[in-house]
């Protein structure tokens, strides 16, 4: 049978790191990093005798995620225990929520393979606490534990099984994130654990029942995401061609070999045990807290690219590209607020800083330098201290160095030449040394008008004004 003959199916869980000072159920901090073990007390420690206090935060924070996903808030929700035993988890039990969540049947709009929106539906979102984390020794053969991450909170968000490839995959995560960052809840790093997803994939011939599901755990990046599912769906059908049957089980990507090797057999529900949290009171939210939480909701990715495309006369797909992260919306609005040309700035953003993105392999929540900067260097283009040539080198001075525009220009000698003596005396030995030019451009080959100012601007290293470079070739040539 044919793959074409195959639907793949995807869900992901999707757990977010909240950004809150403290953690879920004690005062520690939740900051990243830390010598091992320096973040932690007898709490999230589970030391015998010790009591959680739900942190009021949290619960915030779930429900503004709720919110700006269109799910039905809970007003009567509580926590369970999820029972399983691993040496991350000091309590050998995580306190979770099970048959009450926070928040339940909501959905996100993504574009689909052909370019349609489309609906994906959100089962719930519910509130957890994150575990510690296992350092594996190679060479010695012992694993150590580091608690710092024990009891930070999150939220995980849960997807009915409406995916259908791994392109849709990426961009409901991609959608899922921005909100998150939009609204404020999870600075949703993926370089350090703050945004992860456990990756449910399923295969079955169409117009039949759903297959059988296998879990890939703990993914923290788009690109492994995308090719985990895509080789995983192609292993299925593999499996299936040959008259197997699929194992429900959890398994582990492998980036380097870039497959995926059985860690466990899955685990549903009633294996966990669930029961309610003895320690922890239930969670009861009246209409006006849900209410105060909408009505100060901050603006979301869809209604900052509406506004862009009224007000600053961007084109859908460039606001749809810039407002897909908060990080490089807000980084086009301080820019654009120095140096008042919206326009300029977001072409810098989605030309230049994008392919520098997308060549270092960085988030653009790694992006070294401010608005102010960026700004800053575009005023020196406009003000004609610098040609966009140089402003390039600027841009790529910037992401190894962020110090103030101006300065890398001084330091650099990278000032334009604007004096009409200099570019005259420039123009005449670009002239002089390419005589066949000249024909071909009284010959009607307009080509060569551009090959000669390139020549001078390289005979420069790009510090010549290109506008008096034009006028003056053409001057010449006319003559």
């Amino acid at each position: 049978m044919a793959r074409s003959d195959y639907e793949v199916v995807i869900g992901l869980e999707v757990h977010a790191e909240l950004s809150t000072k403290t953690k879920i159920f004690c005062s520690c901090p939740t900051d990243f990093g830390g010598e091992p073990n320096t973040h932690c007390c007898p709490i999230c420690m589970a030391m015998p005798g010790t009591l959680p206090v739900l942190n009021e935060r949290v619960v915030e924070y779930a429900v503004k995620a709720g919110l700006a996903t269109n799910c039905e808030i809970s007003r009567d929700s509580k926590n369970d225990r999820k029972n399983y035993f691993y040496p991350d988890l000091p309590k050998s039990y995580q306190i979770s929520q099970f048959d009450k969540p926070l928040c339940e049947h909501g959905y996100v709009e993504i574009e689909d393979d052909e370019g349609n929106l489309k609906k994906v539906r959100l089962l719930r979102i519910h509130i957890e606490e994150d575990a510690g984390k296992l350092n594996h020794d190679e060479f010695g053969g012992g694993s150590l534990v580091d608690l710092n991450r024990a009891g930070v909170p999150l939220i995980e968000s849960v997807s009915e099984p409406d995916l259908r490839s791994a392109g849709e995959a990426e961009r409901y995560l991609r959608k899922l994130k921005s909100i998150f960052e939009y609204i404020e809840v999870s600075d949703c790093k993926m370089q350090e654990g703050s945004l992860r997803a456990d990756v449910n994939v399923s295969v079955h011939k169409k117009g039949e029942p759903f297959g059988t599901r296998t879990e890939m755990k703990n993914m923290n990046s788009f690109r492994s995401i995308v090719r985990a599912i895509e080789y995983e769906s192609n292993r299925q059908i593999d499996v299936l061609e040959e008259g197997g049957i699929i194992e429900q089980e959890s398994l582990r990507w492998d980036d380097v070999s870039g497959r995926t090797f059985s860690m466990r057999s899955k685990e549903d529900a009633q294996d966990y045990r669930y029961f309610p949290d003895p320690d922890l009171v239930a969670i009861r939210l009246s209409e006006e807290y849900i209410q105060n939480i909408k009505d100060n909701l901050p603006e979301l990715p869809e209604s900052r690219k509406e506004r862009y495309m009224s007000e600053y006369k961007l084109s859908e797909k460039d606001a749809n590209l810039i407002t897909a992260s908060k990080y490089l919306s807000d980084l086009f609005e301080g820019t654009k607020n120095v140096c008042g040309n919206a326009k300029l700035s977001a072409n810098w953003i989605l030309s230049d800083i994008s392919r520098i993105l997308n060549e270092k392999e960085m988030e653009p929540d790694q992006i070294p330098f401010t608005a102010v900067q960026l700004g800053k260097m575009i005023q020196l283009i406009e003000n004609g201290t610098i040609s966009s040539a140089i402003g390039k080198k600027v841009l790529t001075e910037l992401f190894e160095n962020p110090i103030d525009p101006e300065g890398i220009v001084k330091a650099k000698g990278w000032i334009q030449i604007s004096d009409e003596g200099a570019i005259k005396a420039v123009v005449m030995q670009v002239l002089e040394a390419n005589p066949q030019s000249i024909a071909d451009y009284k010959a009607g080959k307009d080509k060569a008008l551009g090959f000669l100012v390139g020549q001078a601007m390289k005979a420069t290293k790009g510090q010549a004004n290109p506008q008096m470079l034009n006028k003056m070739f053409i001057d010449e040539l006319r003559k």
